[in-house]
């Protein structure tokens, strides 16, 4: 089940690279027109990159997702609303200090403040901002608080900030609002907020649920706008030598036994804080262990494995390559190719994206399929394109960067008040999960290489800042995404479920009552048990690439068992020769046997997930079952028919 699983998702990694190789090969040969160096090594990493990512998000649906949400409900469940604040808190702060992006950015920042500015000092900074973002939403959730006071309040702070801060510190905060919310991060954040939200009584799991990482990509900026204040005013320059910025090309990656085992235990080392949270609240302050150990231990291992192969592959060929093309671009004289440049690399590698792959796989699960995930995450892509776009422009317009990210806000509250509720806390989500892994170097080093070869321009003035753009426009473009789906009446699932039941009761159209049979039942004891108990076939064909999201659909729905066939399956109407046709396997047939309890359940949550009612392919019905013999159900299932039978008497 986990091979097919993994299967599927390597099949649509390697679909989502597809846009970057386009975006490549067409500038490096229609434009640049030169075949790069190591093109060899290039092709090898985006291999391993598209083999990362399916083993990462592997690791996410089996280890990160059911931890994050599981303690999310025990903590509802718990009663303590400071030891919620406080593992919200530590969620943040622990898995932000490591941050590999943040790393980077605050040590080329060291680098070019003329000492002024210090990485580790920083870095705590922006983590404590993390913290108390997530800490901020948590409570938020708790209250049930609309999120969109929090984050107009916000903004005015940002802005109000940044009349004061040095203009050398402006884009730096900006930038460090972004690459805060890492490809780890964001999944088990995202879990911990629909978690809670769906726990709480009266919260909403896509109104409520979503929002944390918007805190997490908002205060960060007021808080280094701060730190820029004090360190400005009371830290002296000190001569740095040799601070030069690396405008060549660098070379790709040396591989090694020595540099696989030192990234491998940097991955570790990011995702270690993450462990050593959740076990310290796990047993130390819910006391309860972790359910299907073994899986949880298995999905973080893929985690790990896959992130390091995935940043592995990047670093073979691709980020030498962006740097190089950003480097030749500035050379060819024409900024309407640089501009072309910045808003195809940010369309793609945000199609690319792994945290924002998982926030819309989420998305389109909680709204009930009212958000398209595919759909959604070509608006964010189209956002980063046009904010990296405008972003390249202001650098080689040389304008002060405050005034767009002001209008940009405008423009945010704005539609806040125009778009509908479900799709505000998606939309300031996706502003932080567009600057990850893939993203936050290609788009570092086109700005910091705009910014140093382009006279007149600072490098930490105006090379900093393409980040904040690709974080801002996404949510006015997923916004614009509600707004269209309610102007066109996009319904959900249970919308269009509940539509036709009440067409069908017009047409007359009736369920009559089953009558229940006697089946003999094979419980945890030696001796079978003869009970009244109605049972059905419940029957699902699906293509078979949707075998494995039908199965988890009908285990989260009570199913405990499941018999698979392979189905050939054919439209009769378009049929020439039947002799001549070329049969394959293409649909998986699923059979289940339930106690008619059950049965509504598990259809409703597998046409849900597969969206067999709307867009997706498939058949699902149930026939009742007499006569069953050799079934085998656990003490509780005969404890509680024997319940309800006492009840009904």
């Amino acid at each position: 089940m986990q091979l097919h699983f993994f299967l599927k998702l390597l099949r649509e990694s390697f679909r989502d690279l597809i846009p970057i190789i386009v975006v490549i090969l067409f500038f490096q040969l229609a434009v640049i027109q030169a075949v790069p160096e190591g093109w060899v090594g290039t092709s090898i990493g985006l291999f391993i990159v598209g083999v990362g990512l399916a083993i990462f998000l592997l690791g996410l649906e089996v280890g990160i997702f059911p931890v994050g949400e599981k303690l999310a409900k025990d903590f509802a469940g718990h009663g303590s609303v400071y030891w919620i604040l406080f593992f919200g808190f530590m969620i943040g702060f622990g898995t932000t200090i490591a941050e590999p992006a943040l790393v980077v950015i605050a040590e080329k920042a060291a680098a070019i403040s003329s000492g002024r500015i210090d990485a580790t000092v920083l870095r705590f900074v922006v983590a404590f901002a993390v913290g108390f973002a997530i800490l901020l939403g948590v409570y938020r959730i708790i209250k049930g608080h609309p999120i969109h006071y929090y984050i107009i309040a916000g903004y005015f702070l940002v802005v109000g900030t940044t009349f004061f801060a040095p203009n050398e510190i402006v884009g730096l905060a900006y930038d460090l609002g972004g690459v805060t919310t890492s490809t780890v991060t964001v999944p088990l954040v995202a879990a911990l907020g629909i978690g809670l939200a769906s726990s709480i009584k009266g919260r909403n799991p896509v109104i409520d649920g979503f929002g944390l990482i918007a805190f997490a990509s908002l205060t960060p900026m007021i808080f280094v706008q701060v730190y820029g204040i004090a360190v400005y005013n009371m830290v002296e320059a000190k001569e740095v030598a040799d601070v030069v910025m690396q405008t060549a090309p660098s070379s790709p990656t040396d591989i090694s036994a020595e540099s696989i085992m030192r990234g491998i235990i940097g991955v570790v080392g990011d995702v270690l804080p993450i462990l050593a949270i959740i076990l310290f609240f796990q047993y130390g302050v819910i006391k309860k262990q972790i359910e299907d150990l073994k899986s949880v231990i298995f999905g973080f291992a893929m985690v790990i494995i896959g992130l390091y192969a995935f940043i592995l592959g990047l670093e073979m060929g691709l980020f030498s390559l962006g740097e190089t093309m950003a480097f030749q671009l500035t050379q060819q004289n024409s900024t309407l190719l640089i501009y072309a440049f910045a808003f195809a690399i940010g369309f793609s590698t945000t199609m690319a994206e792994p945290a924002l792959m998982a926030i819309a796989k989420k998305s389109k699960e909680i709204s009930d399929g009212k958000i398209n995930d595919f759909v959604l995450r070509f608006f964010v892509a189209g956002g980063v394109a046009i904010g990296i776009a405008l972003g390249a422009f202001r650098i080689v317009d040389g304008g002060h960067i405050h005034y767009y990210i002001i209008v940009g806000y405008m423009i945010v509250i704005a539609l806040t008040f125009i778009a509908p509720k479900y799709i505000i806390p998606v939309a300031y989500d996706s502003g932080g999960v567009t600057t990850s892994t893939v993203t936050v170097p290609l788009v570092a080093a086109l700005g910091i290489g705009l910014a140093t070869n382009i006279d007149g321009r600072s490098p930490l003035i105006d090379g900093f800042g393409l980040i904040a753009f690709a974080s801002l426009f996404p949510m006015i473009t997923v916004m614009l995404y509600g707004i269209i789906t309610e102007k066109l009446g996009v319904k959900s699932d249970s919308e269009i479920e509940a539509k036709h039941k009440v067409e069908g009761a017009l047409k007359g159209i009736g369920v009559e009552d089953m009558k229940l049979s006697t089946v003999n039942v094979d419980g945890s004891t030696e001796h079978t048990h003869s009970l009244t108990l109605a049972f059905n076939a419940v029957v699902i064909i699906v293509p078979k690439d949707k075998q494995e999201d039908a199965l988890h659909a009908a285990r989260d729905a009570g199913a405990s068992g499941v018999t698979i066939l392979d189905g050939e399956g054919m439209g009769l109407s378009e049929m020439d020769n039947f002799y001549r046709m070329n049969y394959e396997v293409s649909d998986a047939i699923l059979l289940f046997i339930l106690p008619e309890s059950l049965v509504s359940g598990v259809i409703k949550s597998i046409i849900h997930r597969l969206h067999i009612t709307t867009t997706g392919d498939g058949i699902a019905f149930s026939f009742p079952l007499t006569h069953m013999k050799g079934i085998s159900l656990r003490q509780q299932d005969i404890f509680e028919k024997n319940e309800n039978l006492k009840e009904d008497s």
